[in-house]
C-alpha cells in the first residue's frame, strides 16, 4: 500500500485565519486529517498592515493543523482574496524557430514571459500567472 498523499490549504481572512490538513487518494474521498484556526493579527480588510503578527496568526493556524494531524506541512494552497487582488489579461506574441516550425516547450516558456512583461503600478505585483489559450497560425488552443 502506498504512503498516503496530503493537502494543506489556508484560507487566509481579515478575522481569521484557517488551515486544513487532508489526506488523499485516488480511490477515497478526501479526508480531514487536521484543522486549525487563530485570530487574524495584523490584516485589515484582507490587507496586510502588520507582517510579522499576520505570519504569527498563520504559524498558530498551521501549528493546530499539525498538531492534530501528526503530519509536518511543507507545501500548502493559499486562498487570497480582497477588493486589493486584480485579475488582467495580458497577451504575448512569439516567432516559432525550431525545426520544421515545431512548437516546443521553450516556446511556450517565452511566450508567457512575454505575456508577462506588463507594465504594473508601483503598489502591485504579479502573483500568479494562468495561460488561458495559446494560437498557433490562427488555429486556437485551450491551455487547459
Amino acid at each position: 500500500m502506498a504512503a498516503p498523499e496530503y493537502i494543506t490549504g489556508i484560507d487566509i481572512g481579515t478575522t481569521k485565519i484557517g488551515v486544513i490538513i487532508a489526506e488523499v487518494s485516488e480511490d477515497t474521498q478526501p479526508k480531514i486529517v487536521g484543522v486549525g484556526t487563530a485570530p487574524s493579527e495584523g490584516l485589515r480588510k484582507g490587507v496586510v498592515v502588520n507582517l510579522e503578527k499576520t505570519v504569527q496568526s498563520i504559524e498558530t493556524a498551521l501549528d493546530l493543523a499539525e498538531q492534530m494531524s501528526g503530519i509536518k506541512v511543507d507545501e500548502v494552497y493559499v486562498g487570497i482574496a480582497g477588493d486589493h487582488i486584480r485579475s488582467y489579461n495580458g497577451r504575448g506574441v512569439v516567432a516559432v524557430a525550431g525545426p520544421d516550425n515545431e512548437v516546443t516547450e521553450d516556446d511556450v516558456r517565452r511566450v508567457i514571459d512575454a505575456a508577462r512583461a506588463v507594465v504594473m503600478p508601483m503598489d502591485r505585483e504579479i502573483i500568479h500567472i494562468i495561460p488561458q489559450e495559446f494560437i498557433v497560425d490562427d488555429q486556437r488552443f485551450r491551455a487547459y
